[in-house]
């Protein structure tokens, strides 16, 4: 399985290459990570054969149900090809790694200055 990843301002993109018999549960998986909001299903040549939208609130609320019938036509799909490629739209996380780590230092800084400070006023009492 190769990942080829794509972004653009909102959004962030991945190819997952899977073999035809493996679609159905990668597509299972990808749809109760949560934070998909797209999957569309090529061929080797690049044709796209399904493409499935997936929303918020159905996917957060655990309603897996809703999707057999998606599941249903993906596995019929699975059927017919040996490999293929899914390419996994995500909605882009609102905090990146710098950002945390940025807000670390911060807490970081100002625990040292809390410590500091009461070091300094028990040296006077």
């Amino acid at each position: 399985m190769s990942d080829e990843n794509k972004t653009t301002p909102n959004k962030i993109g991945e190819q997952l290459e899977v073999a035809g018999s493996q679609l159905v549960d990668r597509v299972k998986e990808l749809i109760e990570e949560g934070n998909v909001r797209k999957l569309i299903i090529r061929n080797p040549e690049g044709r796209v054969l399904l493409e499935i939208p997936l929303t918020i609130g159905v996917v957060a609320g655990g309603a897996l149900f809703a999707f057999y019938p998606i599941l249903a036509a993906v596995g019929a799909l699975a059927a017919l090809v040996a490999k293929v490629t899914i390419e996994v739209v995500r909605e882009e996380p609102e905090a990146t790694v710098q950002d945390v780590k940025e807000g670390a230092k911060n807490a970081k800084r100002k625990v040292e200055e809390a410590v500091d400070e009461a070091r300094e006023n028990l040296k006077g009492e």
